[in-house]
């Protein structure tokens, strides 16, 4: 048995090792400089109280980006050196965010061991590459995000770190071949199980949904799927869960083989980045001689965001999580009892809160940031819930899950084609939705994401907006110069969210303009980038006129989105006469 010896280093803090709604991105080039990943490392460990170190178990891996190989390396060494008892890690270092926290919350080693924390490294749906972007976050042992409390903690651990604690004579692991290697430090023993990464996300998703309906479905020669990993981690649940559980061909699946660099692609599951799926779909801009299939979906890099798609037809993500929690107590048996609430972070659209009226449930608007429906969940207040960043999940475990939610809405259309399976023509995803907006109304909804805008330009604009909440009737007067056919601004203010669970307030959470008919424009700058800053722009319209819920998007939402450009006066901060990305 090697035993190994714990080395202190001395180190000196970095500047903006801060991490955001979603732990610490940066480029590579970054994190590979001398010491700055073990500083976050050995700042994250000061920042947690010592029972989740010392003799603790902890889960480490991630996307397979480029460096995470080194990266878990780096942290098992450090790890052994503070104490920490055993740790598990997912063959080839592969987990993916909702499969980490599953891990957490579900798996029970071999000697009765369980987890109580992660580092997942990933950018989520970041590029990958040696010049692209990495990241790191810390996961509690309820299996979600860090909470603000520990987040800051690390952050002015970072500014004042003087020392590290690694193990470096501890070789390193062949994280390739299923295997627990044994070794011994001053604290005693010390483990590293590489686990099967699939196995226990498997287990859990066949405990929530009826596997043997969605396999007669895959199985009618009507039904034709389509799922696009983007080279990212979804890939290894994919074949698992889509082809061997449930008999999907494998030539339904695209690009599930999870690479460094994803392939060169930019593993974001929208319609500008999954450019292979919407075309295959139908959504491109040239016509495809083949038929599109019935059902496509996407993911991001760590598989914890999701895109669904119909033959030609798009379903916007506010509209999707909607649409699961109106259907989910009859098609989803883990939901057979019922549901405990609803929740939607603020920029996504109202939809689900028609739902949740209509249906009589709890319902709560939070900021971005999955913590926050974690706190909802641990309460026992919510069940399902969704942001319009292509993020949808449920209290089976405290991350957003994008294969739970294409298994969603394959329950749906399996549920109500149970009977249709030898029909003419099955129900589509497309008469899903538009029998949804016959019922519940339609929110007209986009996004434009200004990517890498220079920061304090960002900072100047938003200001700009803040300042003009103080009269709306000028408010009112500008909007009516540019756009005579908008409603009035009622309410304008920035978001602020009181938790009910603990009691915390988080403040500045977007800028908001509400209009008397039911439109919305929000404002937010984002947290996820490695550099610059992006602002988002949120439009939003509602329409409860059956007559009037076909319309083109972006023609119905014209008006609001001149509005929104001249009123923040985007092209004088930014320099930009486009958005990144439209949504």
């Amino acid at each position: 048995m090697v035993v190994f010896a714990v080395t202190r280093r001395e180190t000196v803090p970095f500047e903006g090792q801060k991490p955001g709604t979603s732990g610490l991105r940066k480029k590579v080039t970054v994190f590979k400089q001398p010491n700055y990943l073990h500083n976050f490392v050995q700042s994250t460990f000061n920042a947690l109280p010592t029972d989740k170190v010392k003799g603790a178990t902890l889960v480490v891996s991630g996307d397979g980006r480029y460096f995470s190989k080194d990266a878990v390396q780096i942290i098992i060494k450090m790890a052994a050196a503070n104490g920490v008892r055993r740790v598990w890690v997912g063959q080839n270092s592969l987990l993916s965010t909702p499969a980490v926290s599953a891990v957490i919350r579900e798996r029970v080693g071999a000697d009765g061991s369980k987890a109580t924390g992660a580092f997942i490294l990933t950018a989520s749906h970041n590029p990958g590459g040696p010049h692209e972007d990495f990241g790191i976050k810390y996961n509690m042992e309820n299996g979600g995000p860090a909470p603000e409390a520990i987040t800051d903690k690390i952050y002015a651990n970072t500014k004042t770190l003087k020392e590290y604690f690694i193990a470096e004579n501890l070789p390193d692991i062949d994280i390739s071949v299923l295997s627990v290697s044994t070794f011994s430090g001053p604290e005693g023993p010390f483990d590293v199980d590489v686990f099967d990464s699939t196995t226990d996300y498997v287990k859990l998703m066949k405990s929530i949904f009826d596997f043997g309906s969605i396999q007669k479905l895959l199985s009618c020669p009507k039904f034709t799927f389509c799922y696009d990993a983007l080279h990212g981690v979804a890939g290894i649940y994919a074949k698992h869960i889509f082809v061997e559980e449930l008999g999907a061909n494998e030539s339904s699946l695209l690009n599930c083989t999870p690479k460094e660099d994803f392939g060169g692609g930019h593993p974001d599951p929208n319609l500008t980045y999954a450019k292979e799926l919407v075309a295959r779909m139908g959504l491109g801009k040239s016509s495809s001689q083949f038929e599109p299939p019935e059902f496509g979906a996407a993911a991001d890099g760590d598989a914890d965001r999701n895109m669904v798609l119909g033959k030609r037809f798009f379903v916007t993500p506010s509209d999707s999580v909607a649409i699961i929690a109106a259907n989910a107590v009859e098609a989803i048996p883990y939901f057979a009892s019922g549901l405990k609430g609803v929740a939607r972070s603020m920029p996504t659209s109202a939809a689900l809160d028609v739902v949740a009226k209509n249906l009589g449930l709890k319902f709560f608007e939070v900021p971005t940031g999955w913590k926050f429906f974690g706190n909802l969940m641990d309460a026992g207040l919510c069940s399902i819930c969704g942001e319009e960043s292509f993020g949808t999940g449920s209290d089976h475990i405290r991350e957003k899950d994008g294969i739970w939610a294409v298994l969603a809405w394959l329950s749906i259309l399996a549920f109500k084609n149970k009977d249709k399976l030898n029909d003419d023509k099955l129900v589509t995803v497309e008469d899903i939705v538009r029998k949804h907006w016959a019922t519940y109304g339609r929110h007209y909804y986009t996004r434009y994401d200004y990517e890498n805008v220079d920061a304090g330009a960002a900072k100047e604009l938003m200001a700009h907006l803040v300042n003009l909440q103080s009269s709306l009737s000028e408010v009112n007067r500008i909007i009516k110069e540019i756009r005579s056919d908008v409603s009035d601004v009622v309410q304008a203010n920035e978001f602020e969210y009181k938790d009910p669970v603990d009691g915390s307030v988080s403040k500045h959470q977007g800028i908001r303009y509400l209009f008397v008919d039911g439109s919305r424009l929000v404002f937010r700058l984002s947290g996820t980038g490695s550099e610059g800053a992006t602002i988002r722009v949120y439009i939003e319209q509602y329409e409860n006129d059956a007559t009037k819920t076909g319309r083109d998007s972006q023609e119905a939402l014209g008006p609001l989105v001149e509005v929104a450009i001249k009123l923040s006066k985007m092209k004088e901060f930014t320099g930009r006469s486009a958005p990144t990305v439209i949504t």
